[in-house]
């Protein structure tokens, strides 16, 4: 079993002040009831009232219309998101949760039994009807909705649960050339969760800035001015997160045999804590 840090542990660390900010956006959500299923929402992307909300706008977006395949996240608020991409024809694809069971997910509509769209939403649903991606596969992603657990919509800063999937996903997508610069990044979240104490000069160099931000009221287009992450940064990544995710040990052994040399790695860490899941 791999150790994770407690709070304590976390908040002696150089990034102690995105967990402050976590910290006080998931006590706010909870103290002003404005959290949904679930609960509680700590060390997760909070599901928050007025998502579905949030998801219509987001669905209204242009660049959500024109797109042919969207990569959305598997947490529940963007459940509504996932939604709409199935309905509208649209190819879907969702990473498996925490990376554990494999890597990308794909459904289309058109592979799903009459009546089946809504579970295909959820993550037992994805498992089910999903078909599953490798490495190898070629496609291009038109949309990037990611969940954040706190967002800065004058810069386009982001904050997610701390766990880092988001990014490696999206250094994953960067390495086979199914994204770019140009590929916009969307989240949606409660308009408590904007926040204006994120700096962009702390932010390492994987951290994923969002180009729109849909909330239950309002769209926000943050014209952001950070630089997108390139790809893996494998010296970032501990061994312990490495060991973790079996797509990523793939990926790196088979850059290592293209090259003819060993990648570098990050410095060993202690994981975050992590949500209960339901069983």
């Amino acid at each position: 079993m791999v150790a994770t840090a407690s709070e304590e542990e976390v908040a002696g660390d150089p990034k102690a002040w995105k967990w402050r900010v976590r910290k006080r956006i998931w006590d706010l959500m909870e103290r002003e009831n404005i959290a949904q299923n679930p609960r509680p929402v700590r060390h997760r992307i909070p599901n928050f009232v007025g998502a579905a909300k949030a998801a219509d706008l987001l669905g209204g977006l242009e660049a959500f219309k024109k797109a042919q395949c969207v990569k959305v996240n598997p947490d529940s608020p963007q459940k509504q998101v996932r939604f709409l991409t199935l309905t509208g024809g649209k190819k879907l694809l969702t990473p498996q949760p925490r990376l554990r069971t494999g890597f990308f997910s794909v459904l289309e509509s058109e592979m799903l039994p009459p009546g089946a769209i809504k579970e295909a939403c959820t993550s037992v649903g994805v498992a089910k009807y999903g078909r599953p991606i490798g490495l190898d596969e070629k496609f291009k992603v038109d949309l990037i909705v990611i969940g954040s657990v706190a967002v800065d919509p004058t810069t386009g800063s982001r904050l997610g649960k701390g766990e880092g999937f988001a990014e490696l996903e999206y250094g994953m997508l960067r390495y086979m050339g199914a994204i770019d610069d140009d590929t916009l990044v969307v989240t949606s979240v409660h308009d408590k969760q904007l926040v204006d104490d994120i700096p962009v000069e702390k932010l390492l160099v994987h951290d994923v800035p969002v180009d729109i931000i849909c909330t239950p009221t309002q769209i926000i287009f943050t014209n952001t001015t950070i630089p997108k992450p390139q790809g893996i940064y494998w010296e970032k990544l501990s061994p312990e997160k490495l060991a973790q995710i079996r797509i990523l040990r793939e990926l790196k052994k088979r850059i290592e045999r293209e090259a003819g040399q060993k990648l570098p790695c990050g410095p060993s860490e202690k994981l975050p804590p992590t949500a209960r899941r339901r069983r």
